[in-house]
């Protein structure tokens, strides 16, 4: 059998590997557009920022190691350049012309390409995109050539890592972003701590607009805004998304949604004897259905290993899960994660869903280094399956996210992580971990002993309601909701007179600092017979979500007892 697959890196690699594996016999070609045919994508941004100084490190593979390893043949500077399912063969561009190479089974693995905006300047010689060694290699070059002030356009994974990486390495660095806020799948509660952290690493953020041009100089250029601001420039990093490469594959009568390539659960197109892999095919959201491509490097590569398996043992072959997205990046000293559905996914397939937000420490409180996680996660009301969940903080984010994607991709609800058996000792976690905790708190809202209220309703709850503060007296003078009553939570019990006179008839919104003291006042309003409910992860999530709103929107100096 001869196995031709198009593309290299994370899913036609694992296919050619796993079927070399599977088959001694099997002829197995990789053909590769480029020069390289396995690289680390992920390990782009910190070479260009330094971090990664050889870059012979990225290079995973190269034809050699792979021919003697696993008897690959495997072809770099080869572009298929059309597709013939009737005869079952590629014609492929060579440095030394053309060629047609027939195949029993076609895997293709084209990946993705940057999208180049249509603005005036982009075709800047300063301008790069960052997807290949060939990207890392001349931006490298412009870091090491005296850049000093760079403008990142994007503030995705990749634009914010190479923000990070530049910024580390003593540039000046500007990152622009159309979306509100960087890191766009991310709440926006959470993205605020983002944005903070990066303005902490001397990073000029730029949200809600987009460059409009570039203008050239002699010594630099200049990125013109939206808003008419206008960003000096050594080098620029493009990077505002990705489209599938498959224009190709539509032309030849593979079935494509979106631009990306139907599959079926293994890996199977539209034409028989072809299959698709990676950033380049169609993936269906386990939690809302929605349907787009997943371009991370997990999914592709355990796609690969099962189209492999799909060809060569189709009786046995597990079917391909659809990807949840578990992502996660470094921001300076920060982790942000997520997996699962967002609330704006959730809101646009209808999905309904209540949230939950946690504030836990990462490790046992009375142990030095002790910090939050900044947790968020959607659960379904009715049967408490997780949904989705994203974490921001400086340590223990991607133990927490693991777990929870795990607990998703298991259909597990959130009362089930209450028990959940998790390593502990102080220097690592709490007996009651964060996830443990998330479990607690979404019981209690399951079953009705937590009612919840939300950051983003508080002008409704203002304008409705009676807001009572349990903070104590120093937390209070820090900044509260103007009007609220501030009890704290220590005398509630012998002052609740107080709070039914306030509220008379009206309902009473509790809130603490982080939602633990205020989900015990809860309890003590409500079971005084008033409508309760408490604000879903305290003041820390409302002024996360309040973001540059904040200082305006929260009194300092007025008291109300």
């Amino acid at each position: 059998m001869r196995i031709v697959i198009v593309g290299g890196v994370a899913g036609g690699m694992s296919a050619a590997a796993r079927a070399r594996r599977l088959d001694e016999s099997a002829e197995i070609i990789v053909l590769e557009r480029g020069p390289h045919v396995s690289f680390a994508n992920c390990g782009l941004p910190y070479f260009v920022g330094g971090e990664i100084e050889d870059p012979q490190k990225l290079l995973v593979q190269t034809p050699e190691s792979l021919r003697a390893a696993l008897a690959l043949d495997v072809r770099p500077e080869h572009d298929v350049i059309a597709v013939d399912s009737s005869a079952k063969n590629v014609t492929v561009q060579t440095a030394n012309g053309v060629e047609v190479i027939d195949y029993d089974a076609l895997v293709l693995s084209p990946g993705a390409t940057a999208v180049v905006p249509a603005i005036a300047g982009i075709a800047s010689p300063r301008v790069r995109t960052l997807r290949t060694i060939d990207d890392a290699l001349a931006l490298r070059d412009r870091v090491t050539s005296g850049a000093r002030r760079a403008v990142v356009l994007g503030a995705g994974f990749i634009g914010v890592e190479a923000a990070e990486a530049l910024a580390a390495d003593g540039l000046e660095v500007s990152i622009v972003q159309t979306a509100p806020h960087p890191l766009s799948p991310f709440e926006p509660e959470l993205a605020w701590l983002v944005t903070q952290e990066l303005r902490a690493l001397g990073i000029d953020v730029h949200v809600g607009m987009a460059a409009t041009a570039i203008e050239r100089d002699a010594d630099h250029d200049t990125v013109v805004l939206t808003d008419g601001s206008r960003l000096r420039a050594d080098m620029i990093v493009l990077s505002v998304g990705v489209r599938p490469d498959t224009a190709l594959f539509e032309r030849a009568g593979i079935a494509c949604e979106g631009g990306a390539i139907r599959v079926d659960d293994h890996g199977r197109t539209s034409v028989p004897g072809i299959w698709a892999v990676g950033d380049a095919t169609l993936n269906v959201d386990p939690i809302t259905g929605a349907r787009h491509p997943v371009a991370l490097a997990g999914p592709a590569n355990r796609a690969g290993r099962l189209v492999a398996d799909d060809i060569l043992r189709p009786a046995t072959a597990r079917a391909i899960p659809p990807a949840l997205g578990t992502a996660i990046v470094r921001v300076g000293s920060l982790t942000a994660a997520l997996t699962g559905a967002n609330r704006a996914a959730l809101r646009a397939s209808g999905t309904t869903h209540r949230t939950i937000h946690l504030h836990a420490n990462q490790h046992a409180g009375y142990f030095p280094g002790a910090s939050q996680i900044h947790l968020v996660v959607h659960i379904d009301p009715e049967t408490g399956r997780l949904l989705g969940a994203q974490a921001v903080g400086a340590e223990g984010v991607d133990k927490r996210i693991d777990v929870l994607a795990t607990a998703i991709r298991a259909g597990m609800s959130v009362d089930e992580l209450i028990d959940l058996d998790l390593a502990y000792s102080p220097p690592y976690g709490q007996a009651k971990d964060a996830v443990n905790l998330t479990g607690m708190v979404g019981e209690n809202v399951l079953n009705g002993t937590l009612s919840l209220w939300y950051a983003e309703d508080l002008d409704d709850v203002m304008a409705t309601s009676l807001v009572l503060d349990v903070r104590r007296d120093d937390e209070w003078a820090t900044g509260h909701v103007p009007g609220a009553l501030h009890i704290p939570h220590t005398e509630l019990r012998e002052r609740i007179g107080e709070v039914r006179e306030r509220a008379n008839g009206r309902p009473v919104r509790v809130m603490c600092a982080s939602g633990v003291r205020s989900a015990i006042a809860h309890r003590v309003v409500s079971q005084a017979g008033m409508d309760s409910a408490s604000l879903s992860g305290g003041i820390l999530t409302l002024r996360a979500s309040l973001g540059a709103r904040a200082q305006d929107a929260l009194v300092v100096d007025e008291i109300v007892r």
